[in-house]
This record gives structure tokens, sequence and C-alpha cells, in this order.
């Protein structure tokens, strides 16, 4: 019983309805290609679709009512319930009737397995962006709401819908079939039918439909179906108001599994169960409804105040005033049932465990534990095992004490941080933050700081073949603001000992040196979407461009020994045209004044000479060919390139695989290589590589790229020039 619960609570969190499989609701015969005037009307509906868009107008605002529900399908129910009390199969459950022993089959009878209310109001102004106020919310088996599932969006609402995108072309195939009249208005329809459907009787049915207005080539509808008979249906319906369409209506069915029921008195082989009538398919229901549609409104900036996600109210109280239609008594026993067990089995707090795992915590109590922090591997350190823990708002709304300590197998030496988090209010991420440190780091690191969980898991493998480590000791004092949705700033004044673990000497002065500097850290995402928890920010959607900037600057005070000036930025994006999918990454860095080599920017390289063949994980800034450890500038730039044609290949099973082409390069220079006596060279030459990356290898969990040098560094010996990498599927650009 857990088990499902905590699968459901998962399920929801990640469910992506529209990408959901679809089926045939005729049987014509059709070729294995598309038919041109419908990609023609597509191309209109693609190039059209921003200028039909509500986001064209000044303002709107309009709210909407969604319930997600897992359950049988309602005709099988009345089977379901005579089944259950003409046969003896709980007759031991009834013996002992306690919510102990309810299983998914006696919850089935009276309730749903899982339910979940959501009332939200959409406001927006060219002028002040957008604002969604999340007006109540009831997910049945929580006490406590989980902030980053109940803001997630849908994805039709402002999207072009996955059936109709110019890079998914490759996965349907297109009909145009008729012309009718809804609600007025003329439409084309456009029946179409996945490529994956090899065998003969699949051919000849489609899986569903686009319907098209004629005069302005706005989506009205989308139905589409799922491949097997019965395994689940979505339709989405737009309303055609003030010249523009709003989505108005979406309905999901989709099966997640079948249930067969057998009477405990006889025996079952596995042919009997998979033949017998008394199964049941359960099935995931998701209704949604757009309503009190305004346009143009009052632009009260107050009211586009704070992150894109507000929370006016998360306990159900208020869920009658926005609810369509009224609870059935299923639903209403939902509730009562499901809090019940929730009691029982402190779902609250798996549930907790779970999203806190999507941000790189693991919450337990009072106390949030790092998950980045616990396993972690360099050349320098070898293995290091550690423990960060973070008191959290259970333990005080303002103040947020934390420690961590690690050791390394390879140094045989123990780091260590302790440090305070003091809130200024609690409607946003501002706060102060005092910290003593002991620990070591690569040298020539690009500064990760306010990077998120994903960026820095992929970073993970950057340092595997880099032994080039200092020592740094000592506090610092920092404060960040949220100055709006889109724009953070980070100020820290930091005090340190700095030393090289390796055989190093800068200017003749040895190893070690006293460091006062000061740092400001900026990170830009205007499209990105958040919302305030308790817990503080959370990125919903990240979304590019992006921007990330620091800028360190050095003085001779307080006993520092050096006056130097320290930049690097970082840019990215990610943009759809009818070629693909393209993404980008831009970054370099710049040294002014006179600096040890830990201040200057090692070059990312992930390859270590003394391998038969280079093989490593994906690092977000790393060189798959590049020797690590082996190269520093003092100035450089960089590009990482990576582009995903709309092709698509069928995998194993029903999974499907794609390419992205990569292209990686850096170039940069070091002005006086003589200040830093350790074998090292300044890579004053383009630096390139090319690649293939294989997503989703083999329907696993996993991409493969394969990587080779190319141009001014490539060398007469194949294996270090070539590399082989991995990266987990999850991580994506």
């Amino acid at each position: 019983m857990k088990r499902v619960l905590l699968f459901i609570f998962f399920w929801v969190y990640i469910f992506g309805y529209s990408q959901s499989k679809v089926t045939s609701i005729e049987a014509v015969v059709i070729a294995d290609k598309s038919d041109p005037r419908a990609l023609e009307i597509l191309k209109k509906v693609n190039q059209l679709f921003k200028q039909n868009s509500p986001k064209t107008l000044n303002s709107y605002a309009f709210k909407s009512y969604e319930k997600v529900s897992l359950d049988i399908d309602e005709d099988s129910i009345t089977q379901f319930n005579q089944f259950f009390n003409d046969t003896n199969f709980f007759k031991k459950k009834r013996q002992k009737d306690s919510l102990n022993n309810i299983s998914a089959r006696k919850i089935f009878s009276k309730s749903k397995l899982f339910l979940w209310e959501r009332a939200q109001e959409f406001l927006y102004s060219k002028k002040y962006g957008e604002k969604v106020n999340i007006l109540d919310n009831r997910i049945s088996g929580l006490k406590q709401p989980i902030y980053e599932m109940i803001a997630l969006q849908q994805s039709n609402r402002d999207h072009i819908p996955n059936q109709v995108k110019q890079e998914n072309r490759g996965l349907y195939r297109y009909f145009l079939t008729d012309t009718i009249e809804l609600d007025g208005r003329k439409n084309f329809v456009i029946r179409f039918r996945e490529v994956n459907y090899k065998k003969s009787d699949k051919k000849r049915k489609y899986n569903g439909a686009i319907y098209i207005d004629t005069e302005t080539y706005g989506i009205k509808k989308i139905e589409n179906f799922s491949k097997n008979k019965n395994d689940g249906i979505i339709t989405s319906t737009w309303v055609f108001y003030n010249n523009k369409w709003f989505l108005a209506h979406e309905k999901v069915k989709l099966r997640m599994s079948k249930m067969a029921m057998k009477d405990e008195g006889k025996e079952h082989d596995e042919d009997s169960l998979k033949k017998t009538k008394n199964s049941f398919g359960t099935y995931a229901f998701l209704t949604s409804r757009y309503f009190d549609f305004q346009s143009p409104i009052e632009e009260n900036p107050k009211d586009f105040k704070g992150y894109t996600f507000s929370v006016k109210n998360a306990d159900g109280r208020s869920l009658d005033q926005y609810r369509t239609d009224p609870l059935t008594d299923r639903e209403r026993n939902t509730y009562t049932t499901i809090d019940s067990l929730g009691k029982i089995y402190n779902i609250d707090n798996k549930a907790k465990l779970l999203t806190g795992l999507i941000n790189g915590q693991i919450r337990l109590g009072i106390v949030d534990f790092a998950v980045d922090e616990i396993v972690n591997y360099n050349l320098y350190e070898g293995f290091r095992l550690g423990l960060k823990a973070k008191l959290n708002e259970t333990f005080n709304p303002y103040f947020s004490p934390d420690y961590y300590f690690a050791y390394g197998f390879k140094d045989d030496k123990w780091k260590y941080g302790i440090g305070l988090d003091m809130k200024t209010t609690l409607e946003k991420n501002s706060f102060f933050r005092i910290e003593y440190y002991n620990d070591v780091t690569a040298s020539g690191e690009f500064y990760r700081r306010l990077w998120n969980f994903k960026m820095r898991m992929m970073n993970y493998g950057n340092n595997l073949n880099n032994d080039r480590y200092y020592h740094f000791r000592g506090a610092s004092l920092s404060y960040l603001n949220d100055i709006t949705n889109g724009l953070t700033l980070v100020f820290a004044a930091r005090r340190n000992f700095e030393q090289a673990m390796f055989d190093y000497q800068f200017r003749n002065s040895g190893p070690a040196f006293e460091n006062f500097n000061t740092l400001f850290t900026l990170k830009f995402s205007p499209n990105s979407t958040n919302i305030m928890t308790p817990q503080g920010k959370s990125i919903i959607d990240q979304k590019y461009p992006e921007l990330y900037l620091n800028y360190e600057q050095s003085y001779k005070l307080l006993g520092g020994d050096f006056n130097y000036t320290r930049f690097d930025a970082l840019f990215v994006h990610n943009f759809k045209t009818v070629l693909g999918t393209t993404g980008v990454r831009l970054y370099g860095g710049l040294v002014l004044g006179e600096a040890p080599i830990w201040k200057n920017f090692t070059m990312n390289g992930l390859a270590s000479p003394g391998r038969d063949i280079n093989f490593n994980l994906t690092s977000y800034l790393g060189f798959a060919t590049l020797e690590g450890g082996k190269y520093y500038n003092d100035k450089f730039i960089a590009y990482y390139l990576t582009h995903k044609l709309p092709l698509y290949l069928k995998s194993i099973g029903q999974n499907v695989s794609s390419f992205d082409f990569i292209l990686r390069g850096t170039i940069g220079d070091m002005k006086h290589p003589e200040y830093h006596d350790f074998k090292f060279k300044k890579l004053d030459h383009l630096y390139q590589e090319v690649g293939v990356e294989w997503n989703n290898f083999l329907s696993s969990y996993f991409n493969l790229g394969v990587f080779y040098r190319v141009g001014y560094y490539t060398t007469s010996n194949f294996k270090q020039n070539f590399a082989i990498q991995f990266k987990l599927k999850l991580l994506e650009f």
C-alpha cells in the first residue's frame, strides 16, 4: 500500500500527459507519408501561433479548476462492487477490519485511490509579465501541500501542443480528411497517427485529430487516442475570445495498470488469470476547465509583485467557490479514506522526502541533507564521503544553521564548514549568511554559485582527472537578494588562507598566501518560473536564456597579499527552429593583475593521458578529449553548441531515440606564465572537439556520446583524440 501511494505522488509530479501515446479512430487505407495539404496547414498554425496567443493582448485574466484522480473506469465500478461483495476475496481482510490492512482493491470499492484538486487565477500584463495565484489546493493523503507539485502548469495552456510542433513532424503522419463547423466556425480536420505503427493492422488506423480554424489557423481542438483500445484519450479544446484562442477545457484518461480479481477459494494458473473477465483497468483522470475570461484588465503593479507563482490558500477550504461540478460520493469518500491512510503511513514526510530529492535534498524532520555532498570523486581526494546538514524552517523560519564535514580517502584529510542563514523576509529569498570553512577545491574552477541542482550534477565529473587542488581556510559574510522573479544578486566579503596542494610557487614567494576579497554574483533568468515555499524559492520551470556573472576583487587589506580582479560569465540559451533544437553555452573569464594559479582558469579537461581510452562523465563546461589539469589561462572564451535533429529512430520496446550533434571549442592566453612555477601549458590556439550523442541509449536512462578532437591540437595518437562520454538522460541539455 505504501509503495502504491508513493508511486502516485511521484507519477503526478512527473506526469506529462501531452507526451502520451495515441490510437485509432478510423479504418482508412493511408500511405506511409503525410498529406502535403495537411503539412501546409500545420505550417501556418506554427507561423501564426504567437499571433493567435492570448499573450499578444495587452492584458488578460482568467481562472481554472483542475481535478486529478486515480480510479477504475466508471463503466466497471458496478461490476467491481458486485465482485467485491459476492466473493470471499476479502474474507481474511474483513476478519481484521482496520485501516492497516486496507488494500488498493478494497479502497476502489468505495472511493478513488487518489484525488487532487486545484484552483488558480492567471493574470497577464505586457508591462508586468505573468502572475499565477494558486487560489486553493487539496491533495488526498497530505496535510501539508507539496508546493513544487501544486505549481505544475498544463502543457497546452500557452505552448504549442506536441502533436503540432514542427520538430515533432517525424513522429507523426498527418492527413487532411474533412472540414466541419464547430461553435459556428469552420475547421479543417487533420487526422494523424504515430510512425511506430509497424504492424499491418495498425497502419490503417489514426491516432487522433487536430481541428484548425480555417480563418485564423488557430487550434480549436485536439483529440489524442492511445494505441491500444481503451488505454486512454487526451482532449484539449480552445475558445475564441477577444480574437485570440484561449485554452478552455482539457480532459485526460490514461490506463495506468490492470488489476486482476480472483476468488480466494479457487486455484488460478497464469493463463487463467490472463483470460479472466474479472479484471479492471486503473486509470489516471484529469479534467481542467478555464473560465471567467477578461481582457483588458486593470493592471495594478502590486498584483504582479514577487515570483511567478503565489499561494493564496492551500487547505482546500475555498474549493467550493471554483468547482465547476460538485464532488461525487466516491470523490468525497476519497478524502476521508486516503487522508486516514496518510496519517497511518506518514505520507506527508515521504512526499516531502521525494520532492526534496528533486531539489537535491533529503528532508528528515527539521534537518535537510544535501544529496550532492554524500559521495564525490576527484583525482586529488579520491573518493570523498561527506555529510551536509541544514536545519530547515521547521526549526525556525528566519534562522537556519548548517554544518558539513567530509573525508578524502586519497589525501587522508578531514574538511568541514559551519554557517548560518538569517532571512530578512519570508516573501522571497533575501538573507544574510555568515560561515567558516576549512576545505580544498580544484584550481581554476568556474564559480558555480546560484547554479541549480541539475547543473551541479551535470558538472559532477569535472575533476575526475584533475589533481591540481588548493586548500582554503577562512570566513565570509554574504547577502543574497532576489531583486525580481528573474534577477538574483549576491555580495560576499571573504578572508582566506590559501595554499597549493601540489608542487607550486607563485613568483618565488611560495605556495601559500593570505587573501581578502569581495565577490559579486548575478543570475539573470527572466523567463524561468519560480514559487516561494516555506523552504525558500523553488524553480518550477527553468527557461532560457540565462546569464551568470561573477566579479571578484582582491585587496591588500586586512593582511591580504593580492590586488587582482577576476571576471567570469556564462550565457545559456536553448531555442527551436524548423531544423531542430539548438542549445548554446557561451562562457569565458578574465584575470587582471597578479594572482596565483588557482585564481586563473583551468580549461575543464576531462581526459586522462594514462588510459587506453578516454571514458568520462559529462560535464557542464568540460571537454571530453582535453587532458585534465594540464592547461591554464588568465583569459579565455569557450562555446558549447548542440543541435538535435527532428528525426527519431525506434529503439527497444516502444521507445524512440534521437541524436545530438555537438561542437565544443575554447581559446585563450596566459600573459605571464613565468609567474607560475609548476608544469602546465597555456592554451592559446583554438581547441575543438566534435561529437554525436545518442539520446535514450538502448532505451536506458543514459545518453551515450562519442567525441573526436579536431584542429590545431589533434595528434597522431587516436586514443588521445577520441573519447566516450555518458550522461544521465534526466539532465537534458
